[in-house]
């Protein structure tokens, strides 16, 4: 018969946390705040025109305060052909009070604020590290992001490999 008890002799290792890996974790660039979309559809005419007189009418009595301190993404849903400057009469009413205005989607706004974050990274402290990019977090990540990681990291890393440390893809090892 078998000897089914475990040898207690030798400590178990832990060979994640003793590797050289460095984990980049990209929820740690999330910028906290509220995320606010703005739809001017319900500002047109029938919903597919819009008419200046009472789109500049609706920017001067809007309630612009409700965005105080808040990302915004500014946005029209309705298949309309918009002028560029209403996006800009819109912009320029919410800039006293939201943190950030960018033109699109909430996926474009959180897109540019993870890429803001990117930027004040200094990407030298990277320099032959082997980096996992790790792939799950408490917040959704846009695919961009990560794409934007591997490139600012390929120039200064040794390998970056994508998902978590005890379980990783391989993408890039630069040649010895």
């Amino acid at each position: 018969m078998p000897n089914t008890q475990l040898n207690t002799e030798e400590p178990i290792v832990n060979r994640v946390a003793s590797s050289a890996l460095i984990a980049f974790n990209l929820e740690d660039y999330f910028q906290l705040g509220s995320r606010t979309l703005v739809d001017i559809k319900p500002w047109l005419f029938q919903e597919i025109v819009l008419k200046e007189k009472e789109f500049r009418e609706y920017v001067k009595n809007h309630n612009w305060q409700q965005y105080q301190n808040q990302f915004v993404a500014l946005h029209c849903s309705a298949d309309a052909i918009i002028p560029t400057w209403a996006y800009m009469l819109v912009s320029l009413s919410l800039q006293p009070y939201a943190t950030q205005v960018v033109f699109g989607d909430l996926q474009t706004l959180e897109t540019q604020l993870f890429l803001q974050s990117l930027q004040k990274i200094d990407w030298q402290q990277y320099k032959n590290a082997k980096v996992v990019i790790k792939g799950c977090s408490k917040v959704e990540v846009p695919v961009a992001i990560y794409v934007e990681a591997a490139n600012r990291l390929r120039p200064w890393a040794a390998s970056i490999m994508f998902g978590e440390p005890c379980s990783t893809v391989p993408l890039f090892k630069r040649a010895k």
